[in-house]
């Protein structure tokens, strides 16, 4: 007889092996990763101090981990790309408490994946059942307003649904390889404007004697990181002030993670002067960071979409995901993709007030995502 399940919190990644946390995953999606998340953690990215303070969960069954939920106590809603500000206002001014609250996710990461990890078989399901019940135990516990799930892959949005969690619908641009061999081949299904528009970007990013190369792995020194981490910094002081991640973090990524990084890097007479972040699974190519020192025209397309659609083609990668927001995407053969999230109220009251807002909110989007899919780029069936 099998002993009784136990779900267990973890204030610190470095609590469970890393052979444990990774048994857990089903596929090889590099950012529910025991090593991503602990170079966060390692670094000091992700601390209470920067309130994002690590409160895992541990499902524990006959005194081996059964499943794993990467959480986090959070202190605001920084980080996250699924903007919730105004639901913190709308309770607060109704007298209540919204933050600290519970997430699931991985910080600073706008990419669908994995949240409930948990072994294939049997009792998978049972097990992602009992991890989910486990974050409104702890809510409780706690007396946390709020548990939210970002990111989610269709299959945990249904479930999460069934649980009583009201799902949220967003946005992104995503890029799909429909098994074309050549960049050009992709070209040829596009329009006859888009695929002009498409060359005269290319040819006009690769002039002023830009050096393009792709590194990855043990290809990535040091120096590489420097460069890239001034980028990193330049970009996010311009657009979202603090940046979020420090120098170290990116050392503890290329060390522990590095096969996975493919990192984009332009330079010019001998000097980096730009680079793109990637990470990247068998099945997808995650585009995360950009920044430039120069400002080329068409440099930002080259290096973080075109690149990435090449580096996908080549190697046999089905899907590019460019990140958050950017209908600018559209036109470069980025397609609108919905995203889900996730949101548990402790307030009745509120979890109720949400879910009407949801309600005309999902409208909206559907409608965005329709009339973008519309205008895609690529030729219609009536004119190939």
């Amino acid at each position: 007889m099998s002993d009784t399940p136990l779900i267990k919190t973890l204030q610190s990644i470095a609590e469970i092996r890393e052979a444990d946390w990774n048994a857990c995953l089903t596929t090889d999606h590099p950012f529910v990763t025991h090593q991503f998340l602990k170079a966060l953690e390692d670094s000091g990215s992700v601390s209470a101090d920067s309130g994002w303070m690590p409160y895992h969960l541990a499902l524990e069954l006959n005194g081996t981990i059964a499943g794993i939920a990467p959480m986090y106590v959070k202190g605001h809603s920084q980080g996250e790309y699924v903007f919730d500000h105004s639901w913190a206002h709308a309770y607060e001014r109704a007298g209540g408490r919204y933050y600290p609250k519970l997430q699931l996710s991985v910080p600073f990461s706008p990419v669908t994946g994995p949240r409930l990890l948990v072994p294939e078989g049997p009792e998978r399901l049972v097990h992602q059942r009992l991890l989910l019940q486990g974050t409104k135990q702890v809510a409780d516990k706690l007396n946390l307003s709020s548990v939210h799930a970002t990111f989610l892959e269709p299959e945990e949005r249904e479930l999460m649904e069934q649980e009583g969690f009201l799902i949220r619908t967003g946005e992104q641009f995503h890029w799909v390889n429909e098994n074309y061999e050549t960049f050009d081949d992709f070209l040829a299904q596009l329009s006859s404007r888009k695929r002009k528009a498409i060359r005269k970007e290319r040819k006009g990013a690769t002039e002023n004697d830009l050096e393009f190369e792709i590194l990855t792995g043990n290809d990535i020194g040091e120096a590489h990181w420097d460069a890239f981490y001034h980028f990193y910094i330049d970009t996010g002081n311009r657009k979202w002030g603090t940046p979020y991640l420090n120098r170290e973090f990116f050392s503890l990524l290329g060390e522990r993670l590095g096969e996975a990084v493919v990192l984009f890097m332009v330079s010019r007479d001998g000097r980096y002067i730009a680079g793109a972040l990637n990470l990247k699974s068998s099945d997808c190519l995650y585009g995360r960071y950009w920044g430039c020192t120069e400002d080329h025209r068409f440099l930002h397309f080259e290096t973080c979409y075109y690149r990435a659609i090449d580096y996908a083609i080549k190697h046999g990668i089905r899907r590019v995901e460019a990140g958050a927001q950017g209908p600018h995407k559209l036109a470069r053969g980025y397609l609108p993709t919905e995203t889900y999230s996730a949101h548990w109220m402790r307030d009745p009251g509120f979890h109720d007030a949400v879910s009407d807002y949801l309600k005309a909110e999902t409208k909206q989007v559907e409608a965005e995502i329709n009339y973008l899919a519309e205008h895609s780029p690529f030729r219609s069936e009536n004119s190939r």
